[in-house]
């Protein structure tokens, strides 16, 4: 059984985005002065003593998008008003009852629905009697409420879940793996993953920089629970025109932190970037299980084939060569399906538990190869034994004569030869020295 749903809707600019985050307790949606930042949905599962729900913002209902989007942000609202099991009509107290409040409240209440009014930005006392003039849109009094200075959280959280009492308690299945798709503005992102869940849960457009949140999409598949993470498209810093822009940013470096799996999506009509440089660098500093995703292969011209375009890539993205290569045109859900069974497999190396002696085993090796690695001052680096201290990433403690000995090359060598006696070629192997007591 799914979850209920709680969908916020209202006009531009009202505070639906600061009370996601402020039902949540976290800072999931951007929120900025700028109307319309929200386009698509962006949801999260919110607990309440055992009462569990989807909690979903949407885009401001009436906006006059920068990049012509109404359509696709009204398409979006209109999704999530079909799936809602309560709707939040969140209003602007300061500005009492505007003529897209009324707008709205003809088109929801041709729905069956529950419905809770809210009268956001009620941050002083003197404001609350001005609540009253909302009664005329239909809905009873309106809960005043301050999403910012969380002003009656608590009794809009009680009321929801009163809402939700005749549906039954379930709690959500665990997602077995969260995967999250970073690359370049325009790449396919958002295509890609509907693509994946079969359905327009993300805006799709030619217009670069239509995502703008990080949007987690919750999907089943063979019976479990997945979570692909749509991010904004990243370009340089210096030429980022806004806030939002940056916002948009640090929430999809976030969603690498937080990823068991990580896409990189390549556009295959574009050399590789600075972008690209430094988005590959993230994921090796967070020793993340990482494809790349080639996309728009079918519109490539410069490569003879797909050996070609991987030959291409080891010279210029020399920091995740350990990562599959995948070529999928998501328009079309080409390839796009396996791409998400080769995640799996990723995931399922980056949790491996490797014996004690399977890995001394391999350590031995590595020590004759190399050696001793060449003299240093202070004497030969030297491996005594080894133990794996973590998975996801694997970690993999050595206990040496001395580390300061292991130079870079060492360990990069190192790192590569454990990766191909474990068999584990295609995920990184965070390794650590100690030195033995």
């Amino acid at each position: 059984m799914s979850l209920p749903v709680v969908a916020i809707i209202g006009r531009p600019n009202v505070g639906k985005s600061s009370l996601l985050n402020s039902l949540s307790g976290q800072m999931i949606s951007i929120v900025d002065p700028t109307a319309g930042v929200t386009r698509d949905r962006v949801s999260t599962i919110i607990n309440r003593d055992d009462r569990y729900f989807e909690l979903v913002d949407t885009g401001g209902y009436g906006i006059v998008d920068s990049d012509a989007l109404e359509e696709h942000v009204e398409n979006q609202i209109f999704q999530a008003i079909g799936t809602a099991d309560v709707v939040v009509f969140m209003v602007d107290i300061r500005e009492g009852v505007m003529s897209l409040d009324t707008r709205i409240a003809q088109l929801i209440r041709k729905y069956d629905l529950n419905i809770i009014l809210v009268a956001n930005k009620a941050d002083s006392p003197k404001q609350i009697p001005h609540a009253g003039e909302f009664v005329k849109l239909g809905f009873g009094e309106a809960i005043c409420i301050s999403a910012k200075s969380l002003v009656n959280r608590a009794e809009l959280m009680d009321r929801i879940c009163d809402e939700l009492d005749h549906l039954p308690k379930e709690k959500p299945a665990s997602a077995v793996m969260k995967v999250a798709i970073v690359g370049k503005r325009n790449a396919g992102k958002s295509s890609f993953i509907n693509s994946v869940v079969g359905s327009d849960r993300v805006i799709v457009s030619e217009v670069p920089g239509t995502t703008r949140d990080a949007v987690d999409v919750r999907f089943e598949k063979d019976g479990q629970q997945f979570v692909i993470i749509d991010t904004a498209g990243v370009r340089k810093v210096a030429k980022m025109k806004d806030d939002i822009e940056y916002y948009g940013y640090t929430r999809a470096t976030r969603s690498i932190r937080r990823a068991d799996v990580v896409l990189f999506m390549m556009d295959a009509t574009t050399k590789i970037s600075q972008v690209d440089k430094k988005l590959c660098h993230l994921i090796r500093e967070e020793f993340k299980p990482c494809v790349i995703v080639v996309n728009k292969w079918d519109l490539a011209k410069n490569f003879a084939d797909t050996q070609d375009y991987a030959d291409y890539l080891d010279k210029v993205l020399v920091g995740i060569r350990y990562a599959p290569i995948a070529f999928t045109t998501a328009t079309e859900a080409k390839n796009t399906q396996s791409v998400l069974d080769l995640s799996a497999e990723l995931f399922k190396q980056a949790n491996t538990k490797i014996t004690t002696g399977k890995l001394n085993k391999a350590i031995e090796i590595i020590a004759e190869e190399k050696a001793g690695g060449g003299r240093k001052k202070g004497g030969f680096p030297k491996i005594y034994y080894a133990t794996q201290v973590a998975t996801n990433p694997v970690c993999i403690l050595m206990f040496v004569n001395n580390p300061k000995l292991f130079d870079n090359t060492y360990q990069r060598f190192a790192v590569t030869r454990l990766s191909e006696l474990l068999g584990i070629e295609e995920i990184p192997i965070r390794l650590m020295l100690r030195r033995r007591s």
